[in-house]
């Protein structure tokens, strides 16, 4: 019976320090990399739009998306998740969702211009 009051405590410590180092994870990538000051507010608006509810993503703002870069992106989604206002939201879905955008608009970015 000890030993398992003594490993229920080893788990919740461990899925605890793991949450808070996920947690400075990616606010230290945030932090490093300037991810926060990349993109304009409409634009962040649209893309936060686009993947945490239901939305369309401008061709303008997924130019800048692609400009904030994949590690901006990602770790800004993740450090989202962690708040506990989104508690309520599948991550797996919203994961999902973030790496449809990014594909879609470094695709719509990467493709060539028709010519005039």
């Amino acid at each position: 019976m000890t030993s398992l009051n003594v490993y229920s405590v080893l788990v919740v410590l461990f899925l605890t320090c793991g949450i808070v180092m996920a947690t400075k994870e990616n606010d230290q990538i945030i932090k490093e990399n300037n991810c926060e000051t990349k993109m304009g507010l409409p634009c962040v608006l649209e893309a936060f739009t686009r993947i945490f509810s239901t939305g369309s993503i401008s061709n303008k703002c997924c130019g800048e998306l692609v400009v904030l870069g994949k590690v901006c992106h990602s770790a800004l989604v993740k450090r989202t998740l962690e708040n506990p206002v989104f508690n309520d939201l599948n991550p797996a879905t919203i994961i999902a969702k973030s790496i449809q955008t990014w594909n879609n608009c470094l695709a719509l970015i990467d493709s060539p211009s028709p010519s005039a």
